[in-house]
């Protein structure tokens, strides 16, 4: 068999496989969260968040509510190297806004069932 011959049913192979992977993945709520920094923003996204008293009245005194809290737990970077990981229960880790106009950093505690804002960086 010539060397296109292979080349062609390979890719008529690979092109049919495709097809059918994106035919059953279609429509699922199927992610591919495989960096330590996607894994992390998931894991807090995915938990119940916990909001303490005094940093729920910071937020209200700076007129910061829930939705802006959410987008930047969605779109956050994951400093690594500012974090606590390996923290005993939970671990801690510092969230840099990505936003332009970013006002504000945080630092979340995410332990098994609820991830908790522990302290606001203001920039």
């Amino acid at each position: 068999m010539k060397l296109l011959h292979r080349i062609g049913y390979y890719l008529g192979g690979f092109s049919i496989g495709l097809i059918v992977l994106a035919f059953f993945l279609n429509g699922k709520k199927v992610s591919c969260d495989y960096g330590p920094e996607a894994r992390v923003l998931k894991s807090i996204n995915n938990k119940s968040l916990a909001i303490p008293q005094n940093i729920q009245q910071e937020f209200n005194a700076n007129q910061i509510d829930s939705i802006q809290i959410r987008e930047i737990l969605k779109y956050a970077h994951v400093l690594f190297a500012e974090s606590d990981t390996r923290k005993e229960p939970c671990g801690i880790y510092y969230l840099e806004n990505s936003a332009d106009d970013s006002k504000l950093d945080l630092k979340i505690e995410n332990c098994d069932s609820v991830a908790t804002i522990t302290e606001i960086i203001w920039k």
